[in-house]
């Protein structure tokens, strides 16, 4: 059996790196710096499952258009597809689905991280004549912002 050993450094990089993979026609995409300025170890599991969350479905949202808004469909239970319209997660394991069913009623879906298996799906706009929301710019923003270093005092 031939097994490569790591180096101490090694391990710390490799620990330290997000990969990401995806075969898609337009290639690997840079991960953005609140992905990766902070060590996965340092992370908890519901912080490193949301980061990746936002980031699938902003590059979905890229592909929509105009007349269609990002919803989740979510396997097993009762849950259904959510229209999303906002996410969270609470250390160390908890991610937080917000929006609405498909009869428009107000939804909270709360996951362990070990539960979590969604899908992404198109929707028809709520409204044709409005611009459709694209919540995963939005969750991006929140989440750079979220990331910075606070003030110095």
């Amino acid at each position: 059996m031939d097994e490569k050993i790591a180096t101490s450094a090694e391990a710390h990089e490799n620990d330290a790196l997000p990969r990401r993979h995806d075969a898609l026609p337009e290639g690997e995409r840079d991960l953005p710096n609140h992905v990766t300025e902070k060590p996965v170890s340092a992370k908890s599991p519901a912080e490193w499952a949301y980061e990746r969350l936002v980031l699938y479905i902003q590059a979905f949202e890229e592909n929509l258009d105009a007349d269609h808004e990002v919803a989740m469909g979510f396997v097993g239970g009762e849950a259904g597809v959510l229209r999303i319209e906002g996410m969270g997660f609470f250390d160390p394991d908890i991610i937080t689905f917000y929006g609405q069913d498909g009869s428009g009623a107000k939804t909270q879906l709360v996951q362990h991280f070990t539960q979590l298996s969604v899908t992404l799906r198109a929707m028809p706009k709520v409204i044709p004549m409005d611009p459709p929301r694209r919540i995963g710019f939005r969750l991006r923003r929140d989440l750079e912002k979220s990331t910075q270093a606070p003030p110095q005092t």
